[in-house]
Protein backbone atom coordinates (compact mmCIF):
# COMPACT_ATOMS: atom_id res chain seq x y z
CA UNK A 1 0.00 0.00 0.00
CA UNK A 2 1.38 3.77 -1.13
CA UNK A 3 -0.17 6.81 0.30
CA UNK A 4 1.42 9.90 -0.77
CA UNK A 5 3.22 11.93 1.42
CA UNK A 6 3.31 9.21 4.20
CA UNK A 7 6.91 7.74 4.55
CA UNK A 8 6.38 4.19 3.31
CA UNK A 9 8.16 2.31 6.02
CA UNK A 10 4.42 2.67 7.62
CA UNK A 11 2.50 1.50 4.45
CA UNK A 12 3.00 -2.17 3.83
CA UNK A 13 0.70 -4.81 4.46
CA UNK A 14 3.92 -6.21 7.08
CA UNK A 15 4.40 -2.68 8.80
CA UNK A 16 0.17 -2.65 9.34
CA UNK A 17 -0.04 -5.49 11.37
CA UNK A 18 3.17 -4.72 13.22
CA UNK A 19 1.50 -0.89 14.04
CA UNK A 20 -1.67 -3.03 14.71
CA UNK A 21 0.30 -5.27 17.38
CA UNK A 22 1.85 -2.44 19.03
CA UNK A 23 -1.03 -0.19 18.87
CA UNK A 24 -3.49 -2.48 20.80
CA UNK A 25 -0.61 -3.63 23.40
CA UNK A 26 1.02 -0.11 24.29
CA UNK A 27 -0.12 1.39 27.66
CA UNK A 28 -1.83 3.18 29.48
CA UNK A 29 -4.13 3.65 26.17
CA UNK A 30 -3.61 2.32 22.41
CA UNK A 31 -1.38 4.53 20.91
CA UNK A 32 1.50 4.72 18.43
CA UNK A 33 4.48 7.04 17.71
CA UNK A 34 5.74 7.06 14.81
CA UNK A 35 8.73 9.16 13.89
CA UNK A 36 10.03 10.66 10.27
CA UNK A 37 5.84 10.23 9.85
CA UNK A 38 5.77 12.11 6.57
CA UNK A 39 8.39 12.57 3.59
CA UNK A 40 10.73 15.09 5.05
CA UNK A 41 10.30 17.84 1.90
CA UNK A 42 6.70 17.89 3.44
CA UNK A 43 7.47 17.69 6.96
CA UNK A 44 10.28 20.82 6.57
CA UNK A 45 8.18 22.76 4.34
CA UNK A 46 5.64 22.72 7.27
CA UNK A 47 7.59 23.73 9.83
CA UNK A 48 9.24 26.60 7.28
CA UNK A 49 5.88 28.19 6.30
CA UNK A 50 3.75 27.32 9.90
CA UNK A 51 1.53 30.36 10.51
CA UNK A 52 2.66 32.41 12.97
CA UNK A 53 1.82 32.69 16.99
CA UNK A 54 -0.25 36.20 16.58
CA UNK A 55 -2.11 35.04 13.24
CA UNK A 56 -3.94 32.40 14.86
CA UNK A 57 -7.10 32.95 15.80
CA UNK A 58 -8.35 31.04 18.58
CA UNK A 59 -6.32 31.80 21.86
CA UNK A 60 -6.79 29.58 24.88
CA UNK A 61 -6.01 31.36 28.35
CA UNK A 62 -7.46 29.77 31.62
CA UNK A 63 -6.69 28.11 34.89
CA UNK A 64 -5.81 24.66 32.57
CA UNK A 65 -4.12 25.95 29.25
CA UNK A 66 -2.31 28.75 27.17
CA UNK A 67 -1.96 28.16 23.49
CA UNK A 68 -3.43 28.88 19.95
CA UNK A 69 -5.31 27.10 17.57
CA UNK A 70 -6.57 27.63 13.99
CA UNK A 71 -8.06 25.45 10.97
CA UNK A 72 -8.12 28.26 8.38
CA UNK A 73 -6.20 26.86 5.66
CA UNK A 74 -7.28 29.22 3.26
CA UNK A 75 -4.45 31.56 4.90
CA UNK A 76 -1.89 29.17 4.99
CA UNK A 77 0.94 27.61 3.01
CA UNK A 78 -0.49 25.31 0.37
CA UNK A 79 1.22 22.31 2.24
CA UNK A 80 -1.05 22.27 4.89
CA UNK A 81 -3.68 21.49 2.31
CA UNK A 82 -1.90 19.25 0.65
CA UNK A 83 -1.44 17.38 4.22
CA UNK A 84 -5.27 17.95 5.11
CA UNK A 85 -5.78 16.11 1.92
CA UNK A 86 -3.63 13.36 2.18
CA UNK A 87 -5.19 12.39 5.76
CA UNK A 88 -8.82 12.88 4.72
CA UNK A 89 -7.89 10.55 1.79
CA UNK A 90 -9.78 7.07 1.15
CA UNK A 91 -6.26 5.77 1.21
CA UNK A 92 -5.18 7.14 4.43
CA UNK A 93 -8.95 6.29 6.12
CA UNK A 94 -8.29 2.35 4.85
CA UNK A 95 -4.46 2.77 6.43
CA UNK A 96 -5.97 4.29 9.77
CA UNK A 97 -8.69 1.50 10.18
CA UNK A 98 -5.86 -1.21 9.72
CA UNK A 99 -3.62 0.33 12.09
CA UNK A 100 -5.52 1.54 14.78
CA UNK A 101 -8.86 -1.46 14.35
CA UNK A 102 -11.23 0.73 14.54
CA UNK A 103 -13.80 0.24 11.38
CA UNK A 104 -15.36 3.08 9.34
CA UNK A 105 -13.01 6.01 10.84
CA UNK A 106 -13.32 9.02 8.65
CA UNK A 107 -12.49 13.09 9.27
CA UNK A 108 -14.16 16.42 8.37
CA UNK A 109 -13.59 19.61 7.58
CA UNK A 110 -14.56 21.63 10.25
CA UNK A 111 -12.48 22.87 13.37
CA UNK A 112 -12.61 19.53 14.93
CA UNK A 113 -11.50 18.17 11.79
CA UNK A 114 -7.75 19.34 10.99
CA UNK A 115 -6.29 22.27 12.66
CA UNK A 116 -2.90 23.69 14.14
CA UNK A 117 -1.81 24.31 17.46
CA UNK A 118 0.94 26.61 18.70
CA UNK A 119 2.05 27.62 21.74
CA UNK A 120 5.15 30.09 22.88
CA UNK A 121 7.03 30.20 26.27
CA UNK A 122 4.95 29.26 28.88
CA UNK A 123 2.54 27.79 27.02
CA UNK A 124 0.42 24.36 28.47
CA UNK A 125 -2.36 22.52 28.19
CA UNK A 126 -3.48 20.55 31.65
CA UNK A 127 -4.46 16.79 31.34
CA UNK A 128 -7.69 16.11 30.05
CA UNK A 129 -10.31 13.69 28.42
CA UNK A 130 -11.64 14.88 25.21
CA UNK A 131 -14.88 14.85 24.33
CA UNK A 132 -16.48 12.00 22.26
CA UNK A 133 -18.68 13.58 19.69
CA UNK A 134 -18.45 16.35 16.90
CA UNK A 135 -21.81 18.19 17.28
CA UNK A 136 -21.99 19.88 14.52
CA UNK A 137 -21.36 16.63 12.23
CA UNK A 138 -23.05 14.21 14.43
CA UNK A 139 -20.10 11.65 14.45
CA UNK A 140 -18.44 9.86 17.12
CA UNK A 141 -14.96 10.77 18.15
CA UNK A 142 -12.18 7.90 18.27
CA UNK A 143 -8.89 8.81 17.24
CA UNK A 144 -6.47 11.42 17.29
CA UNK A 145 -3.24 11.94 15.30
CA UNK A 146 -0.80 14.62 16.01
CA UNK A 147 2.39 15.30 13.65
CA UNK A 148 4.84 17.57 15.32
CA UNK A 149 6.75 20.26 13.85
CA UNK A 150 9.41 21.22 15.83
CA UNK A 151 13.34 21.12 14.77
CA UNK A 152 15.64 20.80 17.13
CA UNK A 153 13.40 20.86 20.07
CA UNK A 154 16.03 20.50 23.39
CA UNK A 155 14.71 18.33 26.27
CA UNK A 156 14.45 21.29 28.63
CA UNK A 157 12.50 22.90 26.41
CA UNK A 158 10.04 20.31 28.32
CA UNK A 159 6.29 20.60 26.29
CA UNK A 160 6.34 16.52 26.26
CA UNK A 161 2.77 14.72 25.49
CA UNK A 162 1.65 13.05 28.69
CA UNK A 163 -0.63 9.93 28.76
CA UNK A 164 -1.37 8.56 32.08
CA UNK A 165 -3.66 5.87 33.26
CA UNK A 166 -7.27 6.87 34.34
CA UNK A 167 -7.10 6.97 38.08
CA UNK A 168 -4.62 9.89 37.46
CA UNK A 169 -1.67 7.86 39.21
CA UNK A 170 1.16 7.07 36.84
CA UNK A 171 2.18 8.74 33.39
CA UNK A 172 2.94 5.98 31.31
CA UNK A 173 4.07 8.35 28.30
CA UNK A 174 6.49 11.29 28.18
CA UNK A 175 6.62 12.05 24.63
CA UNK A 176 9.19 14.92 23.33
CA UNK A 177 7.65 16.72 20.25
CA UNK A 178 9.97 16.42 17.93
CA UNK A 179 10.35 17.13 14.09
CA UNK A 180 8.16 15.11 12.16
CA UNK A 181 6.84 12.59 14.69
CA UNK A 182 3.52 11.57 15.35
CA UNK A 183 0.76 10.17 17.73
CA UNK A 184 -1.59 8.00 16.60
CA UNK A 185 -4.09 7.20 19.82
CA UNK A 186 -7.54 5.90 20.61
CA UNK A 187 -9.56 8.70 22.76
CA UNK A 188 -10.97 7.55 25.63
CA UNK A 189 -11.87 7.73 29.07
CA UNK A 190 -8.47 5.51 29.57
CA UNK A 191 -6.47 8.58 27.57
CA UNK A 192 -6.33 11.26 29.93
CA UNK A 193 -3.28 13.11 28.13
CA UNK A 194 -1.88 16.51 28.05
CA UNK A 195 1.70 18.64 28.38
CA UNK A 196 3.33 20.95 31.01
CA UNK A 197 4.50 24.63 31.39
CA UNK A 198 7.40 24.99 28.07
CA UNK A 199 10.16 26.98 28.50
CA UNK A 200 11.38 27.88 25.31
CA UNK A 201 13.61 30.95 23.76
CA UNK A 202 12.22 33.91 22.34
CA UNK A 203 11.23 33.26 18.54
CA UNK A 204 9.80 29.53 19.55
CA UNK A 205 7.04 27.73 19.72
CA UNK A 206 5.69 24.18 20.32
CA UNK A 207 3.82 23.67 16.66
CA UNK A 208 1.50 20.72 15.62
CA UNK A 209 -0.81 19.52 13.25
CA UNK A 210 -4.30 17.83 14.69
CA UNK A 211 -6.40 15.76 12.84
CA UNK A 212 -9.37 13.89 14.57
CA UNK A 213 -11.46 10.79 13.10
CA UNK A 214 -14.73 9.58 13.53
CA UNK A 215 -17.64 6.78 13.03
CA UNK A 216 -21.31 7.28 13.13
CA UNK A 217 -22.60 6.94 16.42
CA UNK A 218 -23.05 3.19 17.25
CA UNK A 219 -23.49 0.86 19.90
CA UNK A 220 -21.65 1.44 22.75
CA UNK A 221 -21.41 5.68 22.33
CA UNK A 222 -22.36 7.82 25.53
CA UNK A 223 -21.68 11.11 25.70
CA UNK A 224 -18.82 12.31 27.00
CA UNK A 225 -17.87 15.85 27.47
CA UNK A 226 -13.95 17.27 27.80
CA UNK A 227 -13.03 17.14 31.11
CA UNK A 228 -9.89 18.53 32.73
CA UNK A 229 -8.14 16.41 35.57
CA UNK A 230 -6.12 17.21 38.05
CA UNK A 231 -2.19 15.79 38.51
CA UNK A 232 -0.96 14.27 41.38
CA UNK A 233 1.36 16.87 42.53
CA UNK A 234 -1.26 19.75 41.77
CA UNK A 235 -1.21 21.92 44.26
CA UNK A 236 -4.44 21.50 46.56
CA UNK A 237 -6.26 24.73 45.90
CA UNK A 238 -5.45 24.38 42.23
CA UNK A 239 -7.28 20.38 42.54
CA UNK A 240 -10.51 22.34 43.96
CA UNK A 241 -10.70 25.38 41.34
CA UNK A 242 -9.65 22.30 38.64
CA UNK A 243 -12.66 19.87 39.24
CA UNK A 244 -15.05 23.08 40.59
CA UNK A 245 -14.84 24.50 36.98
CA UNK A 246 -15.18 21.43 35.02
CA UNK A 247 -18.03 20.04 37.27
CA UNK A 248 -20.05 23.87 36.38
CA UNK A 249 -18.76 23.54 32.96
CA UNK A 250 -20.52 20.11 32.24
CA UNK A 251 -23.40 21.35 34.52
CA UNK A 252 -24.11 23.95 32.21
CA UNK A 253 -23.94 22.46 29.46
CA UNK A 254 -26.47 20.00 30.51
CA UNK A 255 -28.50 22.51 31.38
CA UNK A 256 -28.39 23.89 28.21
CA UNK A 257 -29.11 20.86 26.31
CA UNK A 258 -31.82 20.18 28.48
CA UNK A 259 -33.16 23.48 26.90
CA UNK A 260 -32.32 22.70 23.48
CA UNK A 261 -29.44 25.19 23.36
CA UNK A 262 -26.43 24.43 21.56
CA UNK A 263 -23.29 25.09 22.77
CA UNK A 264 -21.93 28.54 21.06
CA UNK A 265 -18.37 27.16 21.54
CA UNK A 266 -17.41 24.03 19.83
CA UNK A 267 -13.88 24.95 19.34
CA UNK A 268 -14.06 23.88 23.64
CA UNK A 269 -13.89 20.58 22.55
CA UNK A 270 -11.05 20.90 20.83
CA UNK A 271 -8.28 20.17 23.94
CA UNK A 272 -5.50 17.79 22.75
CA UNK A 273 -2.38 18.48 21.84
Amino acid sequence: MSIPLINPKYTSAEAQKELRSQFDNAVPCRHLVLDNFLDEDLADKLFANFPSLDSLNVKRKSLNEEKAEDYHFERWDPAFTDLRKVVGSDEFYQWMRKVTGVEGLITTTDSLGSGVHQGGDGSYVDVHVDVNMNPEAGLWRRVNLLIYLNKEWKEEYGGHLELWDKPMKVKHQHVAPSHNRAVIFYTDDNSPHGYSKINIPKGESRKSFYTYYYTEIGEGFKYRDSKFVSRPDDSVRKKILTETKETIKIRAKQFLKALGVKSLDFQDKNKDK
